[in-house]
């Protein structure tokens, strides 16, 4: 078992940045490729950026891609999400997500994992 807790969101303007944390308990953190995701009212859980177990790899979604940056530390069983230059669509409740696959970045990026968070809510407002 994993558990994980996501901390960092918040209320903040158009063209802010914040940054999520996602805190692992439990099993090898370094065992898991890990993955945030979000899902804004009415719509479906949307990949956001995964990374690999080492963290030499990440992903993203075209919708993030230059303005978040994933990374880790397996030292101290957390995951990071830094969000720059935020607009009012990123508004959503962010999750982050843990996989002990071997082909866990490809599960992360089809929304895929075993083990969830219970998720923090980020806000932009215009």
């Amino acid at each position: 078992q994993v558990q994980l807790v996501e901390s960092g969101g918040g209320l903040v303007q158009a063209g802010g940045s914040l940054r999520l944390s996602c805190a692992a308990s439990g099993r090898t953190f370094s065992s898991y490729g890990m993955g945030w995701f979000r899902q804004a009212p009415g719509k479906e859980r949307e990949f956001v950026a995964a990374i690999t177990r080492s963290g030499s790899s990440t992903y993203y979604a075209d919708s993030v891609k230059g303005r978040f940056t994933i990374s880790r530390d397996n030292a101290q069983n957390t995951m990071f999400l830094q969000m720059n230059s935020l607009k009012p669509e990123d508004t959503a409740v962010y999750y982050c997500a843990a996989d002990g696959a071997l082909s866990a970045t490809s599960r992360l990026r089809r929304a895929q994992a075993d083990y969830w968070g219970q998720g923090t809510q980020v806000t932009v407002s215009s």
